[in-house]
């Protein structure tokens, strides 16, 4: 027998999947940086479930995201290759020091908590300089590999690796504006196509481990699978009908007041 109530209960989950899946299809970018807090602030999840259960989500998404990206020849692979190199080091890192640092609930909640208070505010600036940086790379025709540049893009892609394990945020719009700062005459659509190929193995490795240490919710992740798909297609397809300067702006003053919903929010 089908258990109904379960299944009703999940049906708020799955029309917040649809929202945010909707906004993305509209934008381009926001999901984790609306996801985690969403279910923290407004489901009462807890920080390290809902952080888990959203990478492995992101990671679905994305991969098919990336995969189209792919075929149509939007990816830089050294680039990828180079992110890599620094996010998925650091990642396994520092999910070795969550498994074997004892930490409470609370603290645990505490430490995510502060990551998400950086990068939401983080996230809501990049959403809002995204476009404006995209437009700067329309005429661009190539990347760019300088010794100096290279170290930098390892590092950066540290740095995101540590940011999208503790919070789930920051692989989205975040990725893109700094990798627009960092190969300025690489052209818009690979480097938004380069940030998302890059988001699926850390995505994935992240939300593996998080599974492993038992912070995935497969009902929550079902739930938000099933909403957001069918949002995100009828946000690609609306994509352009409302304007860009009012969404974007809207998307980052979400994102902020969800970072003070859920600091608000004790585990």
């Amino acid at each position: 027998m089908i258990d109904l109530s379960g299944v009703l209960a999940l049906l708020p989950l799955a029309g917040a999947g649809f929202g945010v899946g909707f906004l993305v299809g509209l934008t381009g970018v926001g999901g984790g940086a609306l996801m985690t807090p969403l279910l923290i602030s407004s489901f009462g999840v807890p920080p390290s479930v809902a952080v888990g259960t959203d990478l492995l989500y992101a990671s679905v998404t994305k991969t098919v995201g990336g995969w189209r990206h792919h075929v149509q020849e939007n990816v830089d692979w050294p680039i990828v290759l180079r992110l890599a190199m620094g996010s998925l080091p650091a990642s396994i890192i520092l999910l070795a020091v969550i498994a074997y640092v004892p930490l409470d609930t609370e603290a645990m909640a505490a430490w995510i908590r502060y990551g998400l208070t950086f990068a939401l505010p983080v996230s809501a600036v990049a959403i809002v300089l995204y476009p404006i940086m995209m437009k700067s790379h329309t005429n661009g025709n190539g990347s760019e590999g300088s010794p100096g540049r290279e170290a930098a893009t390892v590092l950066f892609g540290a740095a995101l690796g540590l940011l999208v394990t503790l919070t789930s945020v920051g692989a989205g719009a975040i990725g893109v504006v700094v990798l627009a700062l960092l190969f300025p005459a690489l052209p818009a659509k690979r480097i938004v196509g380069s940030d998302i190929a890059h988001a699926v193995p850390l995505t994935l490795v992240a939300g593996a481990g998080h599974l492993g240490l038992g912070h995935v919710d497969f009902g929550i992740l079902v739930a938000l699978l099933v909403g957001s798909i069918p949002g995100i297609l009828l946000g690609t397809r609306l994509a352009g009908v409302a304007p860009d300067w009012l969404l974007r702006p809207l998307l980052a003053m979400t994102c902020v007041m969800r970072r003070m919903r859920s600091s608000r929010n004790r585990t």
